[in-house]
C-alpha cells in the first residue's frame, strides 16, 4: 500500500463514525499534490444536499482527529466539501448509487468512433460498465478504457 493509499484509508476510517452519526454519505477521500501543496480532501453528501454547516461540522471533527492521530508526515490542507452535481464515479459504491442515472464518459481510445459518450448507466462489474443510449442501444465499455466517468449535468 502506498503512502497516499494509507493516508486515504486511515482518513476514511476516522471519518466513518462522523458520517454514520450524522446520516451522511462518504463519496471519496483523496490525498493529492497540487503545485507545492498537499491536499487531503473528503467529499461528503447527504439526502437533500450537503450544507456549509455540514461541511463545518465534519471539518472540525475530522481536523481534531487528524491532529490527535498525527499519521500524515507532510504538511497538508484539509478540505471537506460536496462532490458536486457532476460528481466523478470512482468506486463501486459510486457506480451502485448511480445505476439508472445519466453519465458522461470520456475514453482513452474511441468506442464506436467517439471518445466521449453520454447515456444511462445500466450496470457495471469489476472490468466494464454498460451504458444505454437514448435510442435504446447498449454499449459495454471496459473500465480500463475510461478516463473519466461522471454524472451528467441536466439543465
Amino acid at each position: 500500500m502506498t503512502k497516499k493509499e494509507m493516508y486515504e484509508k486511515r482518513t476514511e476510517e476516522l471519518l466513518m463514525p462522523i458520517i454514520k452519526e450524522n446520516n451522511f454519505d462518504l463519496w471519496d477521500v483523496e490525498y493529492v499534490r497540487e503545485g507545492s501543496n498537499w491536499y487531503l480532501r473528503a467529499y461528503i453528501d447527504k439526502e437533500g444536499g450537503f450544507t456549509v454547516n455540514d461541511c463545518e461540522l465534519v471539518s472540525r471533527r475530522l481536523s481534531d482527529l487528524l491532529d490527535k492521530e498525527d499519521f500524515i508526515e507532510d504538511s497538508y490542507i484539509l478540505e471537506v466539501s460536496s462532490p458536486g452535481l457532476g460528481r466523478q464515479l470512482k468506486k463501486d459504491r459510486d457506480f451502485e448509487k448511480s445505476i439508472g442515472k445519466d453519465v458522461d464518459v470520456k475514453l482513452f481510445t474511441p468506442v464506436s468512433g467517439s471518445k466521449e459518450l453520454t447515456g444511462s448507466l445500466k450496470s457495471f462489474d469489476k472490468t466494464s460498465v454498460v451504458i444505454t443510449f437514448e435510442d435504446g442501444i447498449e454499449q459495454s465499455i471496459e473500465r480500463k478504457n475510461i478516463s473519466v466517468i461522471k454524472l451528467a449535468l441536466d439543465f
